[in-house]
């Protein structure tokens, strides 16, 4: 580890202390998970901190872990992580929170933290249905006006539920199920005899 990464790492645990709740080192960045409770007053540290001092959230995004990896998860199903970036002191943190229920999974906005995380919550709430509660502007980002569900949920069918089309006999775009069969594509891979073969080249 860098004595870049080993810093942080430091000064993570001292000014955050037990809100970590669990904290990973890999590829040369830092991660770290937060409750739910405890995400806004972490956050605020986190910016807030001289020593610390992520002035920047430069992303958000959510994570469906329902059948991640080989094994089924055995933790909480939907995740908010954060990507944080200090400019003053050039490192990066990754930070994740999990909703505490997965029928209907909330976390607490950070709009009122970092204003450049309006629009990756709405994309959030719109692609994986979580609510970001304190979001005064919370709707759907990127599907259309009247869709239902949310696409990037694991669960989600690939070819969706509804397709539109323009009718020429009502002179208007109409929606109708989705007329596709559902299918699984496995790709095929063709290989030489001899790949992976270190002694045959």
């Amino acid at each position: 580890m860098s004595a870049k990464l080993e810093t942080l790492s430091q000064n993570l645990q001292k000014h955050l202390g037990e809100r970590i709740k669990g904290q990973k080192i890999a590829f040369g960045e830092v991660t770290i998970e937060v409750d739910v409770a405890d995400y806004l007053g972490a956050m605020r540290t986190l910016r807030d901190e001289p020593e610390l001092r992520f002035e920047e959230l430069i992303d958000l995004c959510g994570v469906d872990y329902s059948s991640y990896g080989s094994a089924a998860w055995p933790g909480r199903r939907f995740a908010a992580v954060s990507h944080l970036l200090s400019i003053a002191n050039n490192w990066r943190l990754r930070v994740r929170c999990y909703a505490p229920e997965d029928d209907f999974p909330v976390v607490p906005s950070l709009t009122e933290i970092w204003s450049s995380v309006n629009w990756f919550e709405r994309e959030a709430f719109d692609l994986y249905g979580i609510v970001f509660s304190g979001h005064n502007d919370l709707r759907r980002i990127l599907t259309d006006y009247g869709f239902i569900g949310h696409p990037f949920r694991k669960d989600f069918p690939i070819s969706g539920t509804v397709e539109m089309r323009y009718d020429p006999d009502q002179q208007r775009v109409i929606y109708q199920p989705v007329t596709i069969e559902p299918r699984e594509v496995t790709p095929r891979i063709v290989r030489e005899a001899t790949y992976g073969d270190v002694e045959n080249g």
